[in-house]
């Protein structure tokens, strides 16, 4: 088995870290001390393709796989692991959106949010069960109309500046 990375991952990689040297490092410090969250550098981050590194290409996406993706948060999580963190709950919020999403959603939604022009979370944490999907209690009961949803969700990243919440719930 071959452990070397290939062009493509290098030159992603080598992206990243200079994306994160020149506008990550700079701030990070300051941003997590402030609890500034920076709506424009992950902007600038989408213009590089980093805020739909595995959505579908059909919404604008890279289609990359995740070894690759996680080549790119590595290097800028060196710099910047706050912001990066929530770089890869945005990707996987858009990935969720790309790949399951109506083909309505999909148009609304997939170019703003994989330019990162528009950011996006997930709701998965429930009080009492934590992560594990699983465990999960919220529930989508589906009615004349749509679906009802029923239950609680906490420590939603990014919950108060992102444009679109991707909730999971039990139909």
């Amino acid at each position: 088995m071959d452990f070397e990375l290939n062009e493509d991952q290098r030159a992603f990689a080598q992206t990243a870290r200079d994306f994160a040297v020149a506008e990550l490092a700079p701030h990070a410090a300051e941003w997590d001390a402030q609890a500034i969250f920076p709506k424009e550098t992950i902007a600038k981050a989408g213009e590089l393709g980093f805020c739909g590194l595995y959505a579908p290409e059909s919404i604008g996406g890279l289609a990359l796989p995740r070894l690759d993706a996680t080549l790119v948060f590595e290097e800028m999580a060196a710099f910047d692991p706050s912001t990066t963190a929530f770089i890869t709950i945005h990707n996987m919020a858009t990935w969720m959106l790309g790949t399951w999403g109506t083909p309505a959603v999909r148009e609304r939604w997939g170019e703003p949010l994989t330019s990162g022009q528009q950011l996006a979370s997930y709701c998965l944490t429930e009080p009492g069960a934590g992560s594990d999907a699983a465990s999960l209690k919220t529930r989508a009961d589906r009615f004349e109309g749509g679906y009802r949803i029923n239950g609680s969700k906490a420590f939603i990243s990014g919950a108060g500046a992102t444009d679109v919440l991707v909730l999971m719930a039990r139909t």
